[in-house]
Parts: C-alpha cells; structure tokens; sequence
C-alpha cells in the first residue's frame, strides 16, 4: 500500500525547501521503506535545488540518509524490518562496471541518481495530490520522514553506532576517503596534498592519517578549517589566501611535489595549480565538480613526467564492504567524523541550507 508522509520539497529551481505531504509509492519488489533518523546535505543537493542539474522538479532530494527499515519488497533479501541501515547511491547491478566491483561507474548511473528522478522503468517513487513529483534521487531521497529506497542503495550497518553521527557516510565521506584509499593507495613516506578543507576534503584528511603517508597538507582559505585539519592528521597546513599554492608545496616537499592531491574545490584553476604542484609520477585526483561543459588548461609537456590525472565519482567505492568498515572506524574512534557534523531538527533544513552556504557548518545532519 502507498504510505503518507512528509517532505522536504524544492518546487523549482532557485526556490527553498518546503515541508509538504508527499504520498511514496508501495515498494516495488527490490524497493524498501526506511524510516528516517538523519540525514546530510551536501551540496549536491543544493546545487539541484539551486537548478543546476536537469533533476524534475517538484522534487524531494537527500542522498545520505540513515534509518530503520520498516518494510521490505518480495525480492530484497539484504536487509529485513528492524535493521539500521545507510543509504548511499544506487546501480543498476548488471553492467561490466558493476559485475566488476566499480558500481559508481555504472552504466546507468546518471539517470539512476542524480537526474533521472524515477526508477529505471520510468514510474514515479513519490507523488502529491495525484501529481508524481521528482524522486528516486541516489535510490533515496531522503529529505522526508520516510524514504521508498532501492536495496542497491540500502547497507545493513551495526546497530550499536548512532545513525545520526554515520549518515554523511554515504556520500561525502566515501567520496573523499575512497579518494585516498582506492585511488592514490599512499605508500611508507607519500606526501598527499588536500585541496579543500570541507566535508570531503577533511574526509581525505582523516583518511591520508591512516595511511603510511607522512605529510598530509591541507590547503583552504579559512583558518578555522585549516586548524581542524591539523588536528584530524594534516601535519602542514597552507592558506591559500595568502600564500602560492605552487611555491608552498615545492618548499613543504623539498622541491620535489606531491605524491597524490585531492581537488575538491571544483574550481579550474585550483585544479590547474595542483596538476602544477605533481611530483613526477604523481596523481591528481578530481572531486569537486564545477558546472557541466566546464573546460581546464592543462600544460601538456608537463603531464609527460607521469603525471595522472583522475576523475572520480563517490569514491569508487563497493558499498556493502566499504560503508561498514567505515562505520567501525567511528565507532572506534579511528575516524572521529562527530568533529565535522552540526545536527538541524528536519524543519530547520532552510536554516542548516543557509549555514552550510555561509560556512558555519561543515557537514549539516538533519535529524528527525
């Protein structure tokens, strides 16, 4: 049957969220229904409400959900009602990519997560007064009470740890873990450089500082964060506001550049000025993501030292094993992911929206 409950819904774009009523459709047979106990905001989200992505609106978005599962379609088989899970993005599960253990490249991933806003047959998840609205959005949506969710969006965490201080998990954290972990794989004495010290840039910190890497430089424009990234492993830090990012690195690594960098600013020339700052052999690892169609210069004869380039998406993760070993490592404090949440009642999503926007909060949690 279908299920009432509330929402958080952007009308269009550029508008606010709004609590609404919105009615989920019953579960399809490899669909679940979650109640929700937190849930993140990234900016994804608000760059969807804000209409920079073609996502259908009216919608409802959230895509770091963490809940209890209430029911369950004919077919899931993963998880049962009462388990506590977090809800990360979906896939399609059949493609050489995800047969392959990579489903963050599925072949189907675009319009599975970020704009299709349906499920994959084109039948609407949510809908209000009779009218379907924008849905689906990374299996989820979980801006509202309870969430109608894909089971390959679904991952059975240990009950013991608090949902509210693991629901970034889904998204931001894995994004900039999976940064270090599965893409640069540090070896004894790496220098890995972090571009951003946001969510997913402190993600990549707290990562590096359980690697073998031995300097981890945090750059950012603001003090505070640069202070919190020292604390969470960083062991250089650089304002970018008042120093040369180029001739900071070379003098923090001998000359010689960084091994690894992770860009997560979105901006082209600070992604330019980290491809600059490689060390022979070096990788670069792109994260933030500016408008589509956004073109970078790149010095090609530069590149010819071996240098890499790499785009990535959500960390290239294998959620089922990735999302819980990330759990254990907050609930043993090897991952100290509390020093980045500010929680928000669910009715205070506009008021966390605008303290995200104005940089006072890192990672906003909503809980309900």
């Amino acid at each position: 049957m279908s299920l009432t409950t509330r929402a958080a819904v952007v009308e269009s774009g550029g508008a606010p969220f709004t609590l609404s009523d919105v009615v989920l459709d019953e579960p399809g047979p490899h669909e679940a229904v979650v109640r929700m106990v937190a849930t993140g905001l990234c900016h994804t989200d608000l760059g969807v409400a804000g209409g920079g992505l073609p996502f259908p609106l009216p919608g409802v978005l959230g895509h770091e959900g963490a809940g209890v599962v209430e029911a369950v379609g004919p077919a899931v088989t993963g998880v049962a009602p009462g388990d506590h899970v977090v809800l990360s993005f979906t896939s399609c599960g059949d493609c050489r990519n995800c047969r392959g253990g990579h489903p963050a490249y599925c072949a189907t991933w675009l319009p599975l997560n970020l704009i299709g806003g349906r499920r994959a047959d084109g039948t609407s998840t949510i809908s209000r007064d009779g009218e379907p609205l924008g849905g689906h959005f990374f299996g989820q949506s979980s801006f509202a009470e309870r969430a109608l969710v894909d089971e390959r969006s679904l991952v059975k965490v240990d009950p013991d740890v608090p949902l509210e201080s693991i629901a970034p998990l889904g998204c931001g954290v894995q994004t900039g873990v999976g940064a270090v972990w599965n893409v640069l794989k540090p070896v004894t004495g790496s220098t890995v450089v972090v571009l951003g010290a946001g969510a997913v840039g402190l993600s990549a910190v707290m990562a590096a500082a359980l690697t073998p890497a031995t300097t981890i430089v945090a750059v950012d424009k603001v003090g505070e964060r640069l202070s919190m990234a020292r604390e969470l492993g960083a062991t250089h830090t650089v304002n970018a506001g008042e120093s040369d990012l180029v001739e900071a690195l070379a003098e923090i690594t001998g000359g010689q550049g960084a091994d690894g960098i992770v860009e997560t600013t979105g901006s082209v020339a600070v992604l330019r000025q980290g491809v600059d700052a490689l060390a022979a052999r070096g990788t670069l690892v792109v994260v933030g993501a500016p408008p589509f169609g956004t073109e970078v210069a790149l010095d090609v004869n530069g590149l010819l030292g071996g240098k890499q380039v790499v785009g990535l998406t959500l960390g290239d993760a294998e959620t089922q094993t990735f999302i819980p070993a990330l759990v254990r490592l907050v609930k043993e404090g090897r991952l100290p992911l509390h020093r980045l949440i500010s929680t928000y009642p669910f009715a205070d999503i506009d008021q966390a929206v605008r303290d995200m926007g104005a940089g006072k909060a890192i990672k906003p949690v909503l809980t309900f």
